[in-house]
């Protein structure tokens, strides 16, 4: 019996379930098989506190004006913290990303991209947070940038772009550097991976 055929079985309201944990990144129809079932019978993981949690979850988030993080307020939390050194704005793909490197001991600010050049996938300049980027370095305040997106295609290629556009008006720009290896997704890699990182990080 073909996946289909499996699928017609099931009343309407799981196969729509199904369906959609598919569309999410890593899950295939296995895995949205099991998540649904999984959401029917357990006590703790009910699908009514997981609806609501959905359903709530772009209800008051909006954008730092700062940094572009995700945030309730219109700064952040680490753009609102006097002690954090604003000279140093270490730049990342995603809001994920900023809570990785908050386990290390850095103690500069962050400027969330919100994605990487991707012309196969429609990111350009304009779908990312780069403008805002370019604002932020023209004040004339920051005195180094770190680029911190992936070691991937997309993530060079958006570090090459940013290196032209911020060259002259930022006095450093760095990359990082070791401890972590091509392909590597920045928000899974540990602690001590990403300090050795900003450690070792190189001038663009």
């Amino acid at each position: 019996m073909g996946m289909l055929q499996l699928m017609s079985i099931l009343p309407s309201s799981i196969q729509k379930v199904i369906e959609e944990l598919t569309k999410l990144p890593g899950i295939g129809p296995k895995s949205a098989e099991r998540l649904t079932f999984h959401l029917l019978r357990s006590r703790r993981a009910s699908p009514e506190g997981l609806g609501k949690a959905l359903s709530e979850l772009k209800k008051d988030l909006q954008y730092c004006t700062v940094c572009q993080m995700v945030t309730v307020r219109e700064r952040c939390m680490v753009c609102d913290d006097a002690s954090r050194d604003r000279g140093m704005v270490l730049v990342v793909e995603e809001p994920l990303e900023v809570v990785a490197f908050e386990r290390t001991t850095y103690q500069g600010v962050y400027h969330v991209l919100h994605g990487v050049l991707s012309p196969i996938d429609g990111m350009g300049p304009e779908q990312l947070r780069i403008k805002e980027l370019i604002d932020r370095c023209a004040s004339g305040e920051i005195r180094e940038v770190i680029i911190a997106t992936d070691p991937d295609t997309e993530g060079e290629a958006t570090a090459v772009y940013l290196q032209q556009k911020l060259k002259d008006i930022v006095p450093s720009i760095t990359r990082l550097a070791h401890g972590l290896p091509m392909g590597a997704d920045i928000e899974f890699a540990d602690q001590v991976t990403l300090g050795e990182a900003l450690k070792g990080r190189r001038t663009l």
